[in-house]
């Protein structure tokens, strides 16, 4: 099982990350994809990927909350990191009209200019959207002929969002926000509804803790050994052999960011 997303570079994971990693062997997690989020971000994500070679990969983009930051200089840099082969795909990128740290116009253009660098370079996009679905899907269209594939992380939208964005050819994200009793339950109802070859898998971490582990962990801080976790519960609601699900969303991840073909 693939853990499509890891904020590994977060300052949470600063005094044991080797442990970190070492957990996530032990539970079965087969492969990350560390995700970038700014450029020196995206630096450490890579450099944290080169020493895990064929375990971690590593994305570089900049996330809306950043978006107020872009420059011909972030481009640049992107498109600098792109060229190692440890980097599989350009983001996080995308909309958060949530909490709009950046504003909606600059938000819009650094989507918009990463995915004319994804289109030209010939990678996978990885993409965060909240509360902005419609203007995000209308910024995007016009690049998805263009792009190998896009992947909508942390997918957390209702049915209608979700059957547009299966139309439009992307692949979801899905969470431990689907094991929040509270907050998950919409999401847990959509999960019969996302075909086999476009579901991935992912914890997020060091973000959205599954809130039905037990024992609940002495720390709120999610880390990629609890992927099997989500896994096992996907698999229930989804009416599927955990074991059997594990191994087609490590296959969907290998297959949507190429891993192996870009020098590995």
């Amino acid at each position: 099982m693939f853990d499509i997303g890891v904020n590994l570079t977060s300052s949470q994971f600063e005094s044991d990350r080797d442990a970190v990693m070492s957990r996530a062997r032990r539970e079965g997690v087969t492969g990350m994809l560390l995700t970038g989020t700014g450029i020196e971000e995206s630096r450490h994500a890579l450099r944290l990927a080169e020493g895990e070679p064929g375990y971690c990969w590593s994305t570089a983009g900049l996330h809306p909350h950043e978006a107020s930051s872009w420059t011909d200089a972030a481009a640049q840099s992107i498109r600098q990191l792109a060229a190692y082969p440890q980097v599989v795909a350009i983001g996080e990128c995308g909309l958060d009209f949530n909490r709009n740290f950046s504003t909606p116009p600059e938000q819009e253009r650094a989507f918009n200019a990463q995915l004319e660098i994804a289109a030209d370079l010939g990678m996978p996009v990885f993409m965060h959207c909240r509360e902005a679905h419609s203007r995000f899907m209308t910024l995007l269209r016009p690049w998805l002929g263009k792009l190998p594939a896009a992947v909508l992380h942390c997918f957390t939208g209702t049915r209608d969002e979700l059957d547009e964005c299966l139309q439009a050819g992307l692949s979801i994200g899905i969470t431990g926000w689907v094991c929040d009793e509270r907050r998950g339950l919409a999401l847990r109802a959509l999960l019969e509804y996302i075909p086999d070859d476009r579901l991935l898998l992912e914890t997020d971490a060091p973000y959205l803790l599954p809130r039905d582990l037990h024992p609940k962990p002495t720390s709120r801080r999610n880390e990629p050994c609890f992927l099997p976790h989500i896994v096992r519960q996907v698999a229930v609601w989804r009416k599927q052999d955990a074991v059997a699900l594990g191994r087609v969303v490590d296959d969907n991840a290998r297959r949507i960011f190429r891993l192996g073909q870009k020098g590995e």
